[in-house]
């Protein structure tokens, strides 16, 4: 009997151990790439790419942080009117302007994201928080995936390109 329980002692801890070491390996993945590299390794960002190129924020994205990006996906570049995008690309200090405005300075976590009803952005504007049918909402924006973790910051993902404020 002291046997099987000692060998059930040692095949628990074992487990533990198993757990604990690939719950580290997972915590390091994640959080070992920048937002600009994590973002761009998950393939559905190439348009937020190509702008953060175009607006010469690579290297800031890419920096200390900690940031946290509101990032829309291709598809939510692509909800906006033909040639917008293009015009974008063209206007660098519109598009510097509105992709800043995706970007919170520090670390925001879902579980601190929902207790805000606004967040003041890079760009200077705030940003709408609220929770609307179990979903947060990002001004008009559904955050669709929270906390990608990066090693500077945080992503969450948005199936819409939000505008900041005309002045």
């Amino acid at each position: 009997m002291n046997t099987f329980r000692l060998t059930a002692i040692t095949l628990v801890i074992f487990a533990v151990s198993l757990i604990s070491v690939n719950a580290q390996d997972y915590t390091k993945k994640v959080t070992t790439k920048d937002i600009v590299t994590t973002a761009v390794d998950a393939g559905v960002f190439k348009t937020l790419a190509t702008a953060l190129t175009e607006a010469g924020l690579i290297e800031t994205l890419q920096g200390k942080g900690p940031f946290t990006v509101f990032a829309p996906t291709d598809d939510a570049f692509a909800k906006l009117p033909k040639g917008t995008v293009e015009g974008l690309l063209n206007d660098k200090e519109a598009l510097k302007k509105i992709l800043l405005y995706h970007v919170v300075s520090g670390n925001v976590m879902s579980t601190d994201v929902v207790k805000l009803t606004e967040a003041a952005t890079v760009e200077g504007s705030k940003i709408k928080i609220k929770v609307k049918d179990g979903k947060v909402m990002i001004n008009d924006a559904k955050v669709t995936t929270a906390d990608v973790k990066a090693s500077n910051g945080v992503i969450h993902i948005i199936d819409t390109v939000i505008l900041p404020p005309t002045k």
